[in-house]
C-alpha cells in the first residue's frame, strides 16, 4: 500500500524494516551460512542479500516512486526527491565470524540532505535514529555527545578498508599516534555502530577512510544531531560520498585534525 510521505511515515517504515531486518539477523547469527567474496578479503553472506530483501521489500510496498541505494544490488537511479540509502548488515566480517558487533544501518536522502537515519543493533535491542533538526535517540531516549575535551583522556575508535593490502593509504600511521596520544582505541568493523557511539557519548572519536554512503548515511547525521562535529581530515564539510571521516564530540575535533595531518 503507498503510504503518503511524511517524516513520520518515512521514520516508521525505516524502523520498522530494520528491526525485522535485524531480527533475522540475529534468529541467523552464529548458525552455518553460506559466505562469498567479492574480492580476497572482502566477503558476503546469503544473510546480506536476505537483509537487504526484506527491507527493500518493505520500502518499495510502501515508496514505490522512491530511489533506492543499497550495498548488495545495484539499483538504477531515478532522480527521486527521496532516496534510501541501506546497509542491510553492517559487520558482515564479524557475523560471518560469530563476532557479535553488527547492525542494520537505513539512511532517507530528501533532495540530496539525508533526513532522517535508523541503526539498529538486534544482539542489543539498540535502536538508535535521528531526524533532522530534531536530536538523536536511543531506544527513544535523546543523546549526547560526550564533553571530553582532552585528547589524551578520549576513547577512540577506527576501521580499516577491505582492500588494505592493496593500497598505501593503510591508516597504520594515524593508529599509531592516536594509540599513543589517547586513552584507548576500539576497532570492531561497523562504521554504522561506531558512529552511533560517538552519538551517544560512548566514544569520543571515530575516523576512517575508504567508507561508503550506506556506512554513514544514518550515522554521520546521529552525530550532528547529538551535538557532534563530522568532516574530513582536514576538517573540511564532506558528505556520503567522502573519502575520509572524522566524527568527534566536536570538543576534541582539531586535536584530531592535527593527528591526523
Amino acid at each position: 500500500m503507498k503510504a503518503a510521505v511524511t517524516t513520520s511515515t518515512l521514520l516508521e517504515t525505516a524502523v520498522e524494516a530494520s528491526r525485522k531486518a535485524g531480527d533475522l539477523l540475529k534468529d541467523n547469527f552464529g548458525k552455518s551460512i553460506r559466505v562469498d567474496y567479492k574480492g580476497r578479503i572482502d566477503l558476503v553472506t546469503e544473510l546480506d542479500f536476505r537483509s537487504e530483501s526484506l527491507i527493500l521489500r518493505i520500502i518499495r510496498e510502501r515508496f514505490p516512486g522512491h530511489d533506492i541505494l543499497t550495498e548488495e544490488s545495484r539499483i538504477p537511479q531515478r532522480g527521486a526527491a527521496y532516496r534510501w540509502i541501506i546497509d542491510p548488515l553492517d559487520g558482515t566480517t564479524s557475523y560471518a565470524h560469530g563476532y557479535p558487533f553488527f547492525a542494520v544501518s537505513i539512511g532517507v536522502e530528501v533532495n540530496g540532505t539525508i533526513a532522517l537515519g535508523v541503526v539498529y543493533n538486534p544482539l542489543l535491542d539498540e535502536l538508535f535514529h535521528a531526524v533532522s533538526g530534531g536530536g538523536s535517540f536511543l531506544n527513544g531516549k535523546t543523546i549526547h555527545v560526550s564533553e571530553t575535551s582532552e585528547l589524551d583522556r578520549s576513547l577512540l575508535s577506527t576501521g580499516f578498508p577491505y582492500n588494505i593490502r592493496d593500497y598505501s593509504g593503510k591508516n597504520l600511521d594515524n593508529f599509531n599516534r592516536a594509540v599513543m596520544n589517547s586513552q584507548g582505541i576500539r576497532r570492531d568493523g561497523a562504521a554504522a555502530l561506531d558512529l552511533c557511539h560517538v552519538a551517544s557519548g560512548r566514544n569520543d572519536g571515530f575516523w576512517e577512510r575508504g567508507l561508503l554512503p550506506w556506512d554513514v548515511a544514518a550515522g554521520n547525521l546521529l552525530v550532528t544531531e547529538a551535538g557532534g562535529r563530522v568532516t574530513d581530515f582536514r576538517d573540511n564539510e564532506t558528505d556520503i560520498f567522502g573519502k575520509e571521516l572524522l566524527a568527534t564530540n566536536g570538543l576534541i575535533h582539531g586535536q584530531m585534525v592535527s593527528l591526523l595531518e
